[in-house]
Order: structure tokens, then C-alpha cells, then sequence
């Protein structure tokens, strides 16, 4: 193995489907070669992976694409139908809810349990629980049936006793999806912690979290190895796919004869990427400072005016625009559309070019570059179809930090478009 932690060779995973039991019944006695009362799924499909020790590697897919499947191999809970797994160190795992611990058992019966099934004396979890306790913080619960657990609690006790156990390998399997915010971000400081010297599989749908956190994405859908690389390249796609579209560079979206754009407002460049259905088409964007002069850099607590230039090649009833910024590192610092100001849209017209304008006080941010990615969809927040998304159009510099007492992070004065 030398310096690879996990290696993934040609991994298949087949299930038998029945349509009733008493079609397993008849395939279990039965001796015919030709006649099958079962059809065949595929759960994973010749899957080919290295991770090197160190290394902290996202998992993603769309629900029931092969991820956790794919996790239990590695860990040993299953065993692949064929193709070969290897892995060098001592694994803890965080899989589903429910798994490892025994329901009627408590809280501190239970890191005696995974101690022992994981080849821990009882002396040596003993002077481990002190610190698993200390950082599950449950309580007297600890001393409570997991049955009366919330998921929550749970999540808690279970990410306490894999991280106590002095794991060469960590997995975590959506765990911290649940639970309050701040022991989300204790958890996930203390991944920061490990990454420095654990190998760690991650599986989230929170595309920016695996961003931050990992080296690799590896993607899969339905059973099949998609993608396996940088991971802002792997997201963006990954964002485009979710969405029913492909990530294109912009020339290869748009249309040879679109008409010409209005000069006050810069055209988009041709180096970014862009995906949605082709029903609208963001033609420019800028940043104006109040005297409507345009500008690529400003100041914390600035009123600005970000503009957005959309053409429509069919009618949409009541879009939705607007725009998320993010810093150098792709966090989201901000972001906002017309749904969420309440701010109704008219319904557009086949080939008309519309403006609209988003006027704001700049929040405290840090010094340094940051990008806008603007965004045409119609329906509502939660569901939505997705027209045109570009990523990081715009750039834009914050060149001081001052003190404003802003009562919000981002004050958006009004919301007026133009149609030319």
C-alpha cells in the first residue's frame, strides 16, 4: 500500500429484486439456469479509486446513488460481489443513525460496547471516557438508554466515541447533518483538527462544506464513477447535473446572433462557466457607486448598485434574479434574489433585454477579491427551475475594513429592472 490509505479495485455491487416472497421462495429452490424469478440492481458498478494516507476525500451523489453502499464496503459491513478493497489503518465510521449502538444499552454502555467491537480493553476505554463525555456534552443522558435518544444526541455521542479512538481512517456518512448549528462547528473544527494527519472520507450534500474541507471529490450516480478530482470543478458540475443541465463554458451557451449588449454594462466573459436551460440568457453585470459611475472596487458600508443585463427566448412568468458573492475561497458570504425581498417580476417577453438593478449597502468584509455569481430561475426558493447560472462573473475588490454599525449584513435598499 506504501503511502495509500484505501484502494478501491473494481467494485460491483449486485442485489437480487423480487416482486414478491414467494418469488424469492421459488428462487431459492429452484435448480433452472434460464428461469429467473428475480431482476438484478446494481448498487455499485466497477468502481476504481486511491485515497493516499492524509488525504480528506467527499463523497457526492444524489440519494441512493451508491455513497453509503460504497461506505460499508470500505468499513467491512458488507462485502462487495466482486472487485477488491484494501485499506491500511485502524477505521472509525459514522454511518447511518442507529448503527453501532445498541438501543436499549445507555450512553456510557455503549462507548464500552464500540470500544470493544472496535479492540479496545475496557481499561483503555476508561480513561477514554472523560473525553468522550466532555465533547459529546449530553449530560445525565449519558447515563440514559440511546433509545430516548433525539438524533441529535445521538450524532453527539457517536462522533465522540469514532474521534476518541485514535482512528488512521474517519468516515462520516451525513451524520452531521443533524444536531444544533454549534456542535456542527465544533465537529467540523475538530475534522479541521484531523485532517492534519488522518485520512478522512466525507459524505455530505453540502457541496460548500466538502469544498472547504477536502482534496478530492469523488462522484457517483447510480452506481457508476462519474468524477474524480478538484473540487470546485467536480461541484460545479455536480450543481449543473442536480439542476438537469451541463456546465458549459459561456461562448458555447449563448447564440452567435444575440443582439448587441447595452455598453454601460460589461458582457460576460467568455473564460467562465455557466448551466440552467437556455430560457434566459444573463448577458452582462456590473457594480455602480452611487453617482451610477461604474466601478471593480469599493469600500465596507458603500451604497452600490450591482446591475444584471438578461435576455428571454421564451415568456416566463415572475422570475426570479439575483446573486450570490463568495470570497476567494468560494465561501458564500452573502447572497439574495427577488423571491426572497418579495420583489414580484414581471412576466418577460421573447427577445426583449431587461436590466435589473439591486442596490445595497456593502457589508463588513475583509479586505481582498471577491467574485458575483448571478442567477435567472422561476418557481419559488425551495423549487425552482434553474434558466442561467454563471459562476463568478463578476470580480469585485473590498479594499479597506471599517466599523459600521449595520443593523443587517446586507441592506438592499430596492429592486427596480428596466426593460430595453
Amino acid at each position: 500500500m506504501n503511502n495509500l490509505a484505501i484502494v478501491a479495485r473494481a467494485i460491483s455491487k449486485k442485489y437480487k429484486l423480487y416482486d414478491s416472497p414467494i418469488d424469492r421462495l421459488k428462487d431459492s429452490f429452484s435448480l433452472s439456469k434460464t428461469t429467473k424469478y428475480s431482476k438484478e440492481f446494481h448498487a455499485l458498478n466497477d468502481i476504481n479509486f486511491e485515497i493516499k494516507k492524509g488525504e480528506s476525500v467527499g463523497i457526492i451523489g444524489k440519494n441512493g446513488s451508491g455513497k453509503s453502499t460504497l461506505l460499508k464496503i470500505i468499513t467491512g459491513v458488507l462485502n462487495p460481489t466482486s472487485g477488491e478493497i484494501k485499506v491500511e489503518g485502524h477505521i472509525s465510521a459514522i454511518l447511518e443513525l442507529g448503527a453501532g449502538f445498541n438501543p436499549e444499552y445507555t450512553g456510557m454502555q455503549n462507548i464500552f460496547l464500540s470500544g470493544t467491537i472496535m479492540g479496545y480493553s475496557r481499561e483503555q476505554m476508561e480513561k477514554k471516557v472523560p473525553e468522550i463525555v466532555e465533547f459529546a456534552d449530553i449530560g445525565e443522558f449519558i447515563h440514559q438508554p440511546v433509545k430516548n435518544y433525539s438524533s441529535g444526541m445521538y450524532v453527539r455521542l457517536a462522533f465522540s466515541v469514532a474521534i476518541s479512538v485514535d482512528p488512521e481512517v474517519l468516515i462520516i456518512d451525513e451524520a452531521l447533518s443533524v444536531g444544533d448549528i454549534r456542535f456542527q462547528q465544533k465537529c467540523l473544527r475538530k475534522i479541521e483538527e484531523l485532517k492534519k494527519e488522518k485520512t478522512i472520507l466525507f459524505v455530505s450534500h453540502d457541496l460548500l462544506q466538502l469544498s472547504k474541507f477536502c482534496d478530492r471529490l469523488i462522484w457517483i450516480n447510480e452506481g457508476h464513477l462519474i468524477a474524480d478530482g478538484d473540487p470546485e470543478d467536480i461541484s460545479k458540475k455536480y450543481q449543473a447535473f442536480m439542476a438537469g443541465s451541463t456546465l458549459n463554458d459561456y461562448t458555447e451557451f449563448i447564440e452567435a446572433e444575440d443582439e448587441a449588449l447595452d455598453l454601460e454594462i460589461d458582457p460576460i466573459d467568455s473564460s467562465v462557466q455557466v448551466f440552467g436551460d437556455n430560457k434566459a440568457k444573463i448577458k452582462g453585470i456590473s457594480m455602480f457607486n452611487e453617482k451610477q459611475m461604474k466601478i471593480y472596487q469599493t469600500k465596507t458600508g458603500n451604497k452600490i448598485m450591482i446591475s444584471i443585463q438578461v435576455s428571454y427566448q421564451e415568456v416566463i412568468d415572475s422570475p426570479i434574479i439575483g446573486f450570490t458573492i463568495k470570497d476567494r475561497i468560494g465561501n458564500i458570504v452573502t447572497q439574495t434574489n427577488t423571491f426572497i425581498l418579495k420583489q414580484k417580476m414581471r412576466n418577460t417577453q421573447i427577445n426583449k433585454v431587461y436590466r435589473y438593478n439591486f442596490e445595497f449597502i456593502v457589508p463588513s468584509l475583509k479586505r481582498g477579491t471577491y467574485t458575483v455569481s448571478p442567477a435567472v430561475a422561476s418557481g419559488n426558493q425551495v423549487e425552482h427551475t434553474q434558466h442561467c447560472w454563471i459562476h463568478d462573473a463578476l470580480i469585485i475588490k473590498i479594499d479597506d475594513q471599517q466599523e459600521y454599525d449595520l443593523e443587517g449584513f446586507m441592506v438592499l435598499d430596492n429592486v427596480s429592472f428596466d426593460a430595453k
